[in-house]
C-alpha cells in the first residue's frame, strides 16, 4: 500500500502524454497520405515539363516532427526536403532554389485547377526563401495538412545502416557556407536520424518538453528571439544519455533534469562525435572554433556549422524553467522537489 502513491506519482506524466499529447492512428494515417500525395508528385508530375534538361529528383525525405516521430497531437507541420539532380554542390542550392520553389509552387496551382487536390500556399516574403509552405487535403485526405518542402543538394548520397559522413563532406560544407547551417537541409537524414532511433520513452519526453515550451512561447510577446525547438530536443537527448540512458525511466525526473540544464545555460556545451569527430586535421580545427564561442553551445549533430539557438533568449526561458521547476508536476506527493538526474555541463568545452 505505501508503494501506490509512488507509482501514481510515477505515472502521471505518463498519462498526460498519452492522453493529450500523442497523435491518434488517424491523424498519422492521414499526415502519411498527404506525404505519399506529394511525394507521388514531385517524383512524376512536378518537373516533367520543365526546360529541358528537366530536374530529376534523387530523393524525398519525410523531416521535422513528423519524421522523427516526436509529433504533438495537434500543430505538427510535415516537413518535406527534396533532393534534386538540379544541385551539383552547396552553392547550386543556394543560388537556384528560389526557381525550384517557383516551379513546384506553379505546378501544385496547376494541380488544384485540374481538382487532384485542394491547396493553400503560404506567400514568402523572402527574395530567396528556402522553404515552401502550404495545406493540402484531397479526396482522401480529410483535414488539411500543412507542409513545409524545402530543396536541397544531395551531399550524403544514398545513405545506409551504420552511415557516417565522409570527413570531405564536412570539409565542402565548411568552404561553401556562408553563415551556421546555412545548408543543414543536406543533413535532414542524419538529423532525422539521430532523433527516431531513440527509445519510445524518450520520444514522449521530447514531446513533453516542446509542450511546456509551446505554452510558454504563447505567453511571451512578438519579437523576442527564443531558441528554436530543435534545441530542446537535443538538450532533452543529452539530459536522457548523461543521465540515464535506460529506455524506461520516471518521466518527472527527466522533464525536471531538462528544465534544470536550461537555468545553466550559461555553462552548457553540448555536442556529439555520431557523425562528425577530431580525428580530421580540418574538422578538429573547426570544431575547436564553434567549441570556443560563447555558451551556450548546442552543436547539431548532423551538421557542425550550426549552434542550435545561437544568440537566443535563453535567460527568458531559464526564467520559465525555474518557476516551473517548483511546481506540481516536479513536486512528489509528499511535497519535496524531484531531483533531476546527475548531468554534466560541461564547463570547459574540451573534446
Amino acid at each position: 500500500m505505501q508503494q501506490q502513491p509512488r507509482r501514481t506519482f510515477q505515472g502521471h506524466l505518463d498519462k498526460f502524454i498519452m492522453d493529450n499529447l500523442q497523435p491518434d492512428e488517424n491523424f498519422l494515417k492521414q499526415a502519411r497520405r498527404a506525404i505519399d500525395t506529394i511525394g507521388d508528385f514531385l517524383r512524376h508530375n512536378c518537373f516533367r515539363d520543365s526546360t529541358p534538361p528537366p530536374p530529376r529528383v534523387l530523393k524525398v525525405v519525410k523531416g521535422g516532427s513528423l519524421g522523427k516521430g516526436t509529433a504533438l497531437k495537434a500543430g505538427s507541420d510535415a516537413d518535406i526536403v527534396v533532393f534534386l539532380t538540379t544541385f551539383k554542390k552547396y552553392k547550386d542550392q543556394e543560388e537556384n532554389r528560389k526557381l525550384i520553389i517557383e516551379e513546384i509552387r506553379k505546378r501544385l496551382v496547376e494541380c488544384q485547377e485540374k481538382k487532384q487536390f485542394e491547396v493553400h500556399i503560404t506567400q514568402s516574403e523572402q527574395e530567396n526563401p528556402r522553404v515552401l509552405s502550404f495545406k493540402l487535403r484531397s479526396k482522401t485526405i480529410e483535414d488539411y495538412v500543412e507542409f513545409d518542402l524545402l530543396p536541397a543538394f544531395d551531399a550524403l548520397g544514398q545513405i545506409t545502416a551504420g552511415y557516417r559522413p565522409s570527413p570531405q563532406v564536412y570539409i565542402d560544407l565548411f568552404n561553401n557556407c556562408s553563415h551556421g547551417g546555412a545548408f543543414s537541409t543536406c543533413f535532414t537524414e542524419l538529423q532525422r536520424n539521430f532523433i527516431i532511433e531513440r527509445p519510445p520513452k524518450l520520444k514522449s519526453l521530447i514531446r513533453l518538453v516542446k509542450h511546456w515550451y509551446k505554452q510558454y512561447k504563447g505567453q511571451l510577446q512578438n519579437g523576442e528571439s527564443l531558441p528554436p525547438k530543435y534545441a530542446l530536443e537535443l538538450l532533452t537527448v543529452y539530459a536522457w544519455e548523461q543521465g540515464s540512458q535506460e529506455p524506461d525511466f520516471v518521466m518527472a525526473k527527466g522533464f525536471c533534469t531538462v528544465l534544470w540544464l536550461i537555468q545553466k545555460h550559461e555553462n552548457l556545451c553540448v555536442y556529439w562525435t555520431k557523425n562528425y569527430d577530431f580525428e580530421n586535421e580540418t574538422l578538429r580545427s573547426h570544431l575547436e572554433g564553434q567549441l570556443r564561442k560563447p555558451r551556450p553551445i548546442i552543436l547539431d549533430p548532423a551538421d557542425p556549422t550550426m549552434i542550435v539557438g545561437l544568440g537566443s533568449r535563453w535567460d527568458l526561458v531559464a526564467e520559465e524553467a525555474a518557476w516551473c521547476s517548483a511546481q506540481e508536476c516536479c513536486k512528489h506527493p509528499d511535497g519535496f522537489l524531484v531531483q533531476p538526474w546527475v548531468v554534466p555541463v560541461r564547463e570547459r568545452c574540451t573534446k
